[in-house]
């Protein structure tokens, strides 16, 4: 019996998408955004020194970003000793639910609905919808802003109104902050699944509890309680097949919520040090035929969203590092994949996602050229190594 590893670096984007000239933050369109290629620039050129990369370099990450966008990542320039490509995605959004059900298979079959990014944001009558069900007088924030940003700007009125803090972005996404003991973490967590349903119906992908704590006087903080009340899938994944199979699927970091459980037998959750425990953990104890889906969410909210290229490039090392750890403990017969959602190029301008291509990475068959793939291409590849039957989209490249 095999094992499957699906790790998700998310944002870790590798420039190049064909359509990336239709997708914009603010007004400038993202084409030529590269987050690994412009992140290994801006370290060549910082004195903190290159970016240094050996074990995904080794699985092929140097020649990924080549084949992806043409360009060369400096010191990005290991001969591959893993599969490696770059995959494309169809699905006409650049975020987190487009993204992963791309990569289970399942690309989105509807256009998403965004918000306008004015003063207000929302429209009237979902505003009264929020309130009714907060029971509050009013909302603050009703803005595209930054979710550390509008934190700070709007947390001491939150505390001395009570009103939740209601923001969103360029993504199809409403997020709600609000102080862990002054609002209370099981308050927001209901008025965000209550209001699901509504925003869901709207074709809005997620709405998103941020739970933060702190004072005026020291400071606010966000805790990794987040969560994501996520439409669900439209069709089966993955994840769905693995567990129609009768194998264990095991799901890390947010991807439980991305999928709304479903096809998900346990969670585990926490910060991405937390999560790479837990993932491996699962690498020593996982059953046979066990698949694991892993979401390591802080280079996109800690790093992409605040442009900050070198804590971006010291999360991208760290991780690697623990990769190498992880490696030598697979069983001959499992497969890892690593991966990416979108980019979220911190040179770019804005605070968005960027549309780009991203790395197939893979340990466990051999050094191979995949070439340029597609997102639903990975899903179809764990299902064969599985040997479950998969019922959504993709090709194997096993």
């Amino acid at each position: 019996m095999k094992r499957a590893f699906l790790v998700v670096i998310d944002s870790v984007g590798i420039g190049g998408a064909p359509d990336a000239d239709q997708f914009f933050n603010g007004s400038v369109p993202d084409t030529g955004a590269n987050t690994v290629a412009h992140i290994a620039d801006g370290c060549a050129a910082l004195s903190r020194g290159p970016l240094r990369l050996p074990v995904m370099d080794a699985l092929g990450l140097g020649r990924a970003v080549t084949l992806a966008s043409g360009a060369t990542a400096p010191g990005l320039d290991a001969e591959p000793t893993g599969a490696w490509g770059a995959a494309t995605e169809v699905s006409r959004g650049k975020d987190t639910p487009s993204g992963h059900w791309e990569l289970s298979g399942v690309p989105v079959p509807w256009d998403w609905h965004y918000f306008p990014d004015t003063q207000p944001a929302f429209p009237d009558d979902l505003t009264v919808k929020i309130c009714q069900a907060a029971g509050t007088g009013g909302i603050l924030g009703n803005r595209h802003a930054s979710g550390t940003q509008v934190i700070e700007e709007e947390a001491a009125r939150h505390i001395q109104t009570g009103w939740p803090i209601v923001y969103t972005s360029a993504d199809s996404v409403l997020q709600i902050a609000a102080h862990e003991e002054h609002f209370g973490l099981d308050r927001l967590l209901k008025l965000c699944a209550d209001l699901a349903p509504t925003l869901h119906a709207m074709r809005i992908g997620r709405v998103i509890a941020r739970p933060f704590v702190g004072s005026v006087e020291d400071g606010f903080k966000r805790t990794p309680r987040r969560r994501d009340f996520a439409i669900a899938p439209p069709s089966p994944t993955i994840c769905d097949d693995v567990q129609a199979a009768g194998k264990p699927v095991h799901a890390i970091g947010k991807i439980g919520d991305i999928f709304s459980m479903r096809g998900i037998d346990d969670v585990r959750k926490g910060a991405d040090r937390d999560l790479m425990g837990h993932l491996g953990d699962l690498v020593d104890t996982a059953a046979d035929g066990a698949f694991v889906f892993a979401n390591f969410v802080e280079f996109d909210s800690e790093y992409g969203h605040r442009r900050d290229i070198p804590g971006y490039a010291g999360h991208l090392e760290w991780f690697d590092a623990a990769l190498g750890d992880l490696l030598p403990r697979l069983r001959d017969g499992d497969l890892l994949i690593v991966t990416a959602d979108h980019g979220n190029d911190p040179s770019w301008v804005g605070t968005d996602h960027t549309r780009e291509r991203v790395p197939v990475l893979v340990h466990g068959m051999g050094p191979r050229a995949l070439g340029l793939i597609n997102f639903v291409d990975v899903a179809a590849t764990v299902a064969d190594h599985l040997g479950v039957t998969h019922s959504g989209k993709g090709k194997s490249f096993l």
